[in-house]
């Protein structure tokens, strides 16, 4: 082909050329009478074939708009006057779209990695500012099953420690589920601070109150390896605070301790035994799997120039102004209304962080 391409364009073809023939697998098991029986598996698959469709139908449009630009060249120089002059007026067009389909296929590149997660846990615990901080949190979480339910993903409360006191929320263990959860949710790590004057301040000062979100992809099982005979300890105990009668009386609490990295779990939520295990294993392997996620990350980011993964966040990420009615984004410009985000309307606030994303990613992309 005489359209030039440079070393990187030629390493991104590799890499879509690899997720061409990953579609066509899944599209082979989602055909496949056992795997449709498991909803589960299904719902997996289909959300990991809908990240790769953007990245695979722009690289089959690439490789069309390839094999037509060889055959206006091949015209160019057939010898005859009449294909020549069409080839030359139809070159410059296509060369143009080949350009711009390569262009948009780099974007959808680099994100393909974050959209292919189809499911996230999200942790938010109160920080600093007493009971405010409770109440904080409580409308953090608020904002986000609002944005799930906008979203059409779908909540699973892992556990809750909610403040008797005020209503508020200690801490919250959520597993939001569905198309785009990490691409999204992953840019809420971090501390939320917020000014606002308390429901307990009498005199009616503003205070700053902050709560932390950590938001760990929730890996299948397959990626994630652990022993869970030799390297998890299980220590099954009574639930510890309110409840009914089985409280302090029936075993239904599980602690888990992962003897390699020393990450402790603990889970009473249910007052069943077996969910809380469930519940526990699958928290247990998420974090894990961001441990290993976060040292592979630090090993290979020289080499993979932002295509894949997140990287670190800064440990403010935004700040809630109340008096004001605006929300600040440390990593953007723009500001965003107060109102609107707390109605759980994230959507043009996820539209920015991920416009600036990409555009981080493809100007590392193309730097090599």
């Amino acid at each position: 082909m005489a359209l030039r391409l440079s070393p990187t364009d030629e390493i991104v073809l590799q890499r879509l050329a690899e997720m061409d023939a990953a579609y066509a697998r899944l599209d082979e098991q989602l055909a496949d009478p056992d795997v449709l029986s498991d909803h589960r598996k299904v719902r997996d698959l289909s959300v990991r074939k809908r990240a790769l469709q953007p990245a695979v139908e722009g690289y089959r449009a690439y490789v069309a708009l390839a094999r037509e630009l060889d055959e206006l060249h091949a015209a160019a120089t057939s010898g005859d006057a009449d294909l020549e002059a069409m080839a030359a007026e139809d070159l410059p067009r296509v060369e143009d779209a080949i350009r711009d389909t390569l262009g948009g296929v780099k974007a959808a590149l680099v994100n393909a990695d974050d959209q292919r997660v189809g499911s996230v846990i999200l942790e938010i615990r109160a920080g600093a500012g007493g009971d405010e901080a409770g109440l904080w949190a409580r409308d953090l979480l608020d904002v986000y099953t609002r944005y799930a339910a906008k979203r059409g993903w779908n909540v699973e409360t892992m556990e809750l420690t909610g403040d008797a006191s005020l209503g508020g929320v200690r801490s919250a263990v959520v597993n939001f589920s569905g198309e785009g959860v990490w691409s999204e949710l992953s840019f809420e790590s971090g501390v939320h601070s917020v000014k606002r004057v308390p429901a307990t301040e009498a005199q009616g000062r503003v205070h700053t109150s902050t709560a932390t979100v950590a938001v760990l992809p929730e890996p299948e099982e397959v990626e994630v390896r652990i022993d869970w005979a030799n390297d998890v300890d299980e220590h099954l105990t009574t639930a510890q605070g309110p409840g009914g009668q089985n409280v302090n009386k029936v075993t239904t609490a599980c602690h888990l301790v992962h003897k390699p990295t020393g990450i402790e779990v603990r889970m009473q939520e249910s007052k069943s035994l077996q969910q809380n295990r469930e519940k526990a294993r699958r928290l247990l392997m998420a974090r894990v799997y961001e441990v290993e996620r976060r040292k592979a990350e630090a090993e290979r980011a020289a080499a993979r120039r932002g295509q894949i993964g997140t990287g670190e966040r800064s440990e403010k990420i935004r700040v809630y102004r109340y008096q004001d009615g605006i929300v600040a984004d440390e990593r953007l410009d723009q500001k965003f209304q107060l109102q609107q985000v707390l109605t759980g309307d994230l959507a043009p606030l996820m539209h920015a962080l991920i416009e600036k994303q990409t555009a981080e990613r493809l100007t590392a992309l193309a730097a090599g």
